[in-house]
């Protein structure tokens, strides 16, 4: 398994498995106790449906839980990233 860092992922554009683009990255939230991952902080895009996501301020939390790949974009599971 190959390393990623976290500063290559900062600004990534954020899509689900059927191509929707929900936004790019903003941060990540992690349990400082455990070390795991538990969110990521998306800044949203202009036309995503944000009612479907929890929200953080103007951001929405996607569940590190959801992401299936990151490489040229972060691919999440759309049903596991939602509410």
């Amino acid at each position: 398994m190959s390393k990623i860092y976290a500063r290559s992922l900062a600004g990534k554009e954020i899509v689900t498995m059927g191509g929707t683009v929900l936004g790019d990255l903003e941060n990540i939230i992690l349990d400082p106790e455990t070390g795991k991952l538990i969110d990521l902080l998306v800044k949203p895009d202009s036309e995503l449906e944000l009612a479907r996501y929890r929200k953080e301020g103007k951001l929405i939390l996607v569940p590190f839980s959801s992401v299936c790949a990151l490489k040229d974009y972060i691919v999440v599971d759309e049903k596991r990233a939602e509410r």
